[in-house]
């Protein structure tokens, strides 16, 4: 952290109060608090993979009324705490290094039954986002919040991130998707937060407070979650285009096609290469090219799909393309970009940033990003992918083997200050689906003006006085 404030070190140390613990001993089942080292190690890191873990130890609550007491408890002992959910956040949202108290929301993954009249369900914050696509499949309907985390991430994390995903482009973000929460403040207070309600106007509406607030402003135990119909049949294409602009250019055009766009993922030939060599993935294309686009698709009008497929290939807006022959050549598709993240990890050491810019920005920005990095580290290899659709590039340099590790990460720090400057630039964010954490919280200012930053400062202190809840987080004092 950049230094030191009075709530980011209210739990310096591993030692937790001897009367904390008595109370704990004393109120709560004997398996609720562990200490067993190598649990401290996993929940107290998430993917980000940067921070030493150095919790205290690990809450394990069942229900709301065991985060409540304890975050009472917490409150009147000034012991910090850091909630947790499925730690798949790539920016040290979820990390406890300072001795930290880590809330494991594991426990808590009861899912009710789905209303399918009013198209809802109620959940634990516990609950993993792939297994509530599972319990609501049967009723013909789906929480569409996806990403290829789905299999680990849980609702509350989804919903203290405002998680994003491969499907924003149809159906937006996590916010949109829930119509109730169930919170705890961290004096203790359980508020229940607009119920399973399509229409509230009565003033401000608190849920957009706790939504994409990282736990800092209160721990999300239950949510009502919107559902809509499950997608029909969907069609998968994969793309060649020799460059950036070529997938910008393929993305108007499909804007205009006869299809109803779920998904438009693109990442270039260097990621493609780190997955095949990761993953052994075969390419469908014998020939290379600059990038390539995975579009997802419902196609009402199959002759007018074809159609508007073979016209790409007379105006020249691609240069090969293959269509997806049932679900194991889609998995197949799909695999060559959900794998990328993982294999640029396996393959070598990295820097990422997760940033999102006005659709009608990005091809200018891209141009002036490329300018930047072939003048001020020409050969590095620059890794990009993303889902352009929404707006949102996922920027990942590769360390030359040349370079040793903190020499690198020294020249991508000052790296993402030029980057930085032209996402404010071109009205764009700092941070489009990861949230701040840790790892962002230094370069906040060139997505938030100071006006704002004292406002959430003011509002971090209102609801959080002790500063006990995710200290250090998104902003300092």
């Amino acid at each position: 952290m950049a230094r030191c404030v009075k709530y980011a070190c209210a739990m310096s140390t591993a030692a937790l109060p001897a009367d904390f613990l008595r109370a704990l001993a004393e109120g709560f089942p004997s398996d609720f608090l562990s200490r067993e080292p190598s649990e401290l190690q996993e929940y107290g890191r998430d993917w980000t993979r940067v921070y030493t873990p150095a919790p205290s130890a690990v809450a394990l609550p069942r229900t709301t009324d065991e985060v409540s007491r304890l975050l009472s408890l917490c409150h009147q002992h000034h012991v910090a705490v850091v909630p947790s959910g499925g730690r798949t956040g790539l920016a040290g949202g979820a990390v406890a290094a300072r001795g930290e108290l880590v809330l494991s929301l594991r426990r808590m993954n009861r899912m009710d039954a789905v209303d399918s009249l009013g198209n809802t369900v109620r959940v634990q914050a516990g609950a993993v986002t792939e297994a509530v696509h599972q319990h609501c499949a049967p009723y013909g309907l789906t929480w569409p919040v996806d990403f290829a985390s789905k299999g680990s991430s849980t609702v509350g994390g989804n919903i203290a991130t405002n998680a994003g995903g491969v499907k924003v482009i149809r159906y937006g973000l996590t916010r949109q998707w829930v119509l109730g929460l169930q919170v705890v403040t961290a004096t203790g207070q359980v508020l229940e937060l607009n119920g399973a309600l399509e229409k509230n106007n009565t003033g401000t509406d608190l849920r957009q407070l706790f939504i994409g607030s990282e736990g800092t402003l209160g721990v999300i135990t239950e949510a009502t979650l919107k559902l809509t119909r499950l997608p029909g049949k969907q069609d998968v294409f994969l793309f060649a285009v020799p460059d950036v602009a070529a997938v910008l250019r393929l993305f108007r055009d499909a804007r205009q096609a006869p299809l109803l766009i779920s998904a438009y993922e693109f990442f270039t030939d260097l990621c493609l290469a780190r997955v095949q060599r990761h993953r052994k993935l075969r390419s469908p294309f014998e020939a290379p090219s600059g990038c390539y686009v995975l579009l997802e698709a419902e196609s009402p009008d199959a002759s007018a799909v074809e159609a508007w497929l073979a016209s790409l290939f007379e105006r020249g807006l691609v240069t090969d393309g293959t269509q997806a022959q049932g679900m194991a050549q889609s998995a197949e598709l799909w695999a060559l970009r959900e794998s990328i993240s993982e294999s640029l990890s396996a393959t070598g050491v990295l820097h990422k940033n997760d940033i999102s810019l006005p659709v009608a920005a990005l091809e200018a920005f891209c141009a002036e990003l490329d300018s930047v990095f072939r003048a001020r580290y020409p050969g590095w290899e620059i890794c990009l992918f993303g889902h352009i659709g929404d707006g949102n590039l996922h920027v990942n340099i590769m360390k030359p083997d040349t370079l040793e590790k903190d020499a690198f990460f020294a020249h991508v720090k000052q790296a993402d200050h030029a980057m930085f400057e032209l996402v404010r630039k071109h009205g764009g964010s700092i941070s489009a689906e990861h949230g701040i954490g840790l790892l962002k919280k230094d370069y906040l200012a060139y997505s938030r003006a100071p006006a704002e930053l004292e406002l959430l400062r003011a509002l971090k202190r209102a609801l959080d006085p002790q500063g006990i809840l995710n200290p250090g987080k998104i902003l300092d004092a």
